[in-house]
C-alpha cells in the first residue's frame, strides 16, 4: 500500500512539472493590424511602402499599400505588450503611434498619414519693444578736456582802403621877435655947398631902410 502512495505522488509530481512546460511552450499571438494609409489627405498609392518599427529603432516589418489600406504583423513575446510601434510611410514618418498587444487590432483599422510637402516656415515673432524705463539722475558734470592743437593760420587779409585826409591843423603861435639887423653901410658924401641937407634926408633914408628891413626880417620869422 504505501509503494502504491508513494508511485502515485511521484506521478502527480511529474504532471505538476509537465504541465507548466507545456503552458510555456504555447506560442503567444502576433500583433496584427490593418492600417488605413493616407497621403495630403488622399488615399495612398498601390504599391506605396509602409515600414513599420518597434520603439521607433528596430524595423519589425514592411508592407505595400492596396486601395490605401495594408495589413501587418509583428510576432513577440508577452514582454512587449504595451511597446510602441511606428510607421513610416513613403520614408515619411507618421504622426500616428500604436502599441504592441497580443493579437491586437484584428478587426480594427488604424489610420495613419503623412503630408508630402514640407511645413512652411513661420515668421518668427518680432520680439516687443521694450518701453523705455524712467529717466535717471542726470550725472555729474565731466572734466574739462586737454587743449586742442592750434589750427593752421588763415589766409592773409586783403589790403584795407586808405583813409580820409586828415582836416588842416590850427595856426601856431608867432614866434619870438628877431635880432635887429646889421647897420646899413654910410652914404656917400653930399656935394660942397649943399651937403648938409642932402646929408640930413640921406640919413633919415638909411634909418628909413634899417627899420624897413627889419620889419621884413620879423614878419618872415612869424611867417614861418
Amino acid at each position: 500500500m504505501k509503494k502504491l502512495r508513494f508511485m502515485a505522488l511521484m506521478a502527480v509530481a511529474a504532471l505538476l512539472l509537465v504541465f507548466p512546460a507545456i503552458v510555456l511552450g504555447q506560442p503567444v499571438p502576433p500583433h496584427v493590424s490593418k492600417l488605413v494609409v493616407s497621403v495630403d489627405g488622399s488615399p495612398a498609392a498601390d504599391g506605396t511602402e509602409v515600414t513599420v518599427w518597434m520603439d521607433g529603432t528596430v524595423q519589425v516589418a514592411s508592407v505595400t499599400t492596396s486601395d490605401g489600406k495594408a495589413i501587418f504583423k509583428i510576432e513577440g513575446e508577452a514582454g512587449l505588450t504595451g511597446k510602441a510601434i511606428n510607421f513610416k510611410v513613403g520614408g515619411i514618418d507618421a504622426a500616428e503611434e500604436d502599441t504592441w498587444e497580443q493579437g491586437g487590432h484584428v478587426n480594427k483599422e488604424f489610420a495613419v498619414s503623412v503630408s508630402s510637402k514640407p511645413e512652411a516656415s513661420k515668421p518668427s515673432a518680432e520680439p516687443a519693444k521694450a518701453k523705455d524705463g524712467a529717466k535717471g539722475d542726470k550725472g555729474d558734470k565731466g572734466g574739462k578736456g586737454d587743449t586742442g592743437a592750434a589750427g593752421p593760420p588763415g589766409k592773409t587779409g586783403s589790403a584795407g582802403k586808405d583813409g580820409a585826409s586828415g582836416a588842416a591843423g590850427a595856426a601856431g603861435p608867432a614866434g619870438p621877435a628877431g635880432k635887429d639887423g646889421a647897420a646899413g653901410s654910410a652914404g656917400a658924401a653930399g656935394a660942397d655947398g649943399g651937403g648938409g641937407s642932402l646929408g640930413i634926408i640921406s640919413l633919415i633914408l638909411a634909418i628909413v631902410a634899417i627899420i624897413g628891413a627889419g620889419g621884413a626880417f620879423v614878419m618872415g620869422r612869424r611867417s614861418a
